[in-house]
């Protein structure tokens, strides 16, 4: 029998579920970038940035907000704000000790490029309004072996790309401003940022994906003493100049300890990028393509308890006007079932960035960014559904 099959006879005898709301109204202000966790107590803690912009805008700042079980979202509250300067792309986990952590960037300079990577923790967080924050820290990005390895790839491609090239002079020299930065030690450590919830691969170490729009390719970091000292992969970048361009990693361990990277696609074909660690994320192996679209916008893969890998995205060639789920039952190699969570036309509408945890009752709950047609302003949206409500309107492959 099918997955397919398998999925849909299941989902006769458990009922699907499916329920979503927005945590805020619509308001004018730019709402991006969410993250979502339970807490021990069984709370939902979500977190966004908020603002008039992105890493342009002075004015942006963390907000977040909780929600009870049996109850609605709280009103915002601030989780984090460093004074005339934008904070972004902000990540929520809670490690084995329950301990709550948030990590996130400062943008220094307004470029993605001199962003500061920072992290906080809570051990009293489940009350009224934002955490209490006890400790917070700066993490000095150090990779491994960046400029070697970018600039062989950039030399290869601009003898390969160069008849393209000639007649977009623009492209060839943000090349080139790349392949002089990665020399240069404070450019290669500045810039790296975060997107996608951290996983645990052993009892104290915490892996957390990384990535740099500068060098448009991802990275590992890890810390096995709970924040005191981080150690940094190799980067995630394949030798051939035509598969560079991933970034936002999300990262899932099969059983055999492989850790596979899921990556946005930032450049061609357009569709998502994976490559494989086998060293407990130290080094990559080659970046291929899975065959799900991918329009330049993040995705997430969570390894689900039922053992099927779960990822969200947009399986768009162009456009985030639809958002999907994908289930696996191979370990993230093969994906046959899907289901959108939203889907409107092309320009209708953006829903993008998902954050995807499963809580301990076994539900899947997810938060993007949402903005539609016909509504004034964006807000973050949070929808819950188990895995027999993809099953139950899972599309043909032709509809895919």
């Amino acid at each position: 029998m099918s997955l397919a099959s398998l999925l849909i006879a299941t989902a006769v005898i458990t009922a699907p579920m499916f329920e979503g709301e927005l945590i805020f109204p619509p308001e004018p202000w730019h709402n991006h970038g969410s993250s979502v966790v339970e807490t021990p107590a069984g709370n939902l803690l979500a977190v966004w940035f908020h603002g008039s912009g992105e890493r342009t805008a002075d004015d942006v700042k963390l907000l977040g907000a909780r929600k009870r079980p049996g109850g609605g979202w709280s009103e915002p509250f601030e989780m984090a704000d460093t004074p005339d300067l934008p904070d972004c792309n902000p990540v929520l986990f809670v490690d084995p000790r329950g301990v709550l952590w948030l990590f996130w960037i400062t943008v220094q300079d307004n470029e993605w490029g001199g962003s500061l990577l920072k992290c906080r923790i809570a051990e009293d967080y489940e009350g009224d309004g934002p955490p209490v924050w006890k400790w917070q820290d700066v993490i000095h990005a150090r990779p491994r072996d960046l400029e070697q390895r970018f600039q062989a790839v950039v030399e290869k491609g601009l003898d390969m790309l160069d008849p393209f090239l000639e007649v977009e002079p623009k492209i060839k020299k943000e090349i080139e401003d790349a392949a002089k930065k990665a020399g240069v030690k404070l450019h290669q450590r500045l810039g790296w940022m975060t997107r996608i919830h951290p996983i645990m691969v052993g009892e104290q170490r915490m892996l957390l994906g990384l990535y740099s729009d500068v060098f448009n390719c991802s990275l590992a970091a890890w810390t096995e003493d709970w924040g005191k000292t981080w150690q940094f992969s190799y980067p995630i970048l394949d030798p051939d100049p035509l598969k560079i361009a991933n970034i936002q990693p999300s990262f899932a361990r099969r059983k055999d300890g492989t850790i596979v990277a899921f990556m946005r696609d930032n450049g061609f074909p357009h569709f998502v990028r994976v490559s494989e660690s086998r060293d407990g994320g130290m080094s990559w192996g080659p970046v291929d393509a899975l065959d799900i679209r991918n329009p330049g916008s993040s995705v997430e893969t969570l390894v689900l308890r039922s053992g099927r890998w779960l990822l969200v995205g947009n399986d768009t060639f162009q456009g985030r006007h639809r958002l999907t789920v994908f289930l696996s039952e191979d370990e993230g190699r093969t994906w046959p079932v899907s289901r959108s969570v939203e889907k409107v036309e092309e320009n209708k509408g953006n829903f993008s960035y998902p954050s995807v945890i499963q809580a301990r009752d076994g539900m899947i709950h997810l938060t993007y960014s949402w903005r539609q047609d016909g509504t004034e302003g964006s807000s973050i949206k949070h929808v819950c559904f188990n895995e027999d409500w993809i099953a139950a309107g899972a599309a043909p492959a032709a509809e895919k």
